[in-house]
């Protein structure tokens, strides 16, 4: 599902600051894994790599036997919506767009007309992560950040990807709904045969994952420089 080789990655702004020095790192096909570590480390980068949102300064990326590396701009964010759910960790819903308004998107952009979703499909989705229908129709910026953080998950969720990359998804509600969510997550990713990177720095949720790893494992770099960049 996921091969990383020889990654390095500096911003261009930053040329001698080095973010991460990867020698190797993957995932298999229908594997989860939780991340973890403390806020400035450089987890939103590594997953901004695997999902095509940056491109390394060195090395190679593989998903779903596709180069990211190789591909043009425009190419991976066509691959991204066709393949790829991603819950960001500052959520980027559109404000004024409802929720359900807000889910349609991922179907809209995704290049695969199997992933176009009805709106039964969504309110199925927005039911399960205990979603009101009031809260379905109120423009996302009237929402509160627990309930942005569901419509955010049921979109990186809609399209039924390969893979789902969730960052710090969890981290506005409380423990009754990210209970609620996580089983619902981790269900839905085995049902779906869906390989998932999760990362938190709540070690608690490590109990849903048979494979956990410190982020200063994958990251190299750490060893040798300070957290200073997110």
């Amino acid at each position: 599902m996921i091969q990383l080789k020889d990654i390095r990655f500096h911003y261009p702004n930053s040329p001698h600051e080095s973010m991460l020095n990867i020698p190797h790192w993957s995932l298999s096909h229908h594997e989860h894994t939780f991340i973890y570590g403390p806020s400035g480390c450089g987890k939103t980068t590594f997953l901004n790599l695997l999902s095509g949102l940056l491109t390394p300064t060195h090395g190679t990326i593989d998903v779903c036997q596709q180069r990211l590396d190789r591909m043009s701009s425009r190419q991976r964010d066509r691959f991204r919506a066709g393949h790829i759910g991603y819950v960001f960790q500052q959520l980027n819903l559109i404000p004024y767009l409802n929720a359900i308004e807000n889910i349609q998107l991922a179907s809209y952009f995704s290049p695969s007309t199997e992933a176009k979703s009805s709106i039964l499909d969504i309110k199925h989705l927005l039911r399960s992560l205990n979603m009101t229908k009031h809260e379905w129709s109120q423009p996302t910026r009237q929402l509160s950040l627990g309930q942005q953080q569901r419509v955010a998950i049921a979109r990186a969720l809609i399209n039924k990807p390969k893979l789902l990359i969730a960052d710090e998804p969890t981290s506005a509600l409380d423990s009754k709904n990210t209970k609620t969510i996580m089983s619902f997550m981790m269900s839905l990713s085995k049902s779906h045969q869906v390989s998932l990177v999760f990362v938190s720095h709540d070690l608690s949720l490590a109990d849903y994952f048979h494979r956990v790893e410190p982020f200063q494992h994958i990251n190299q770099w750490e060893s040798i420089a300070s957290c200073s960049y997110n």
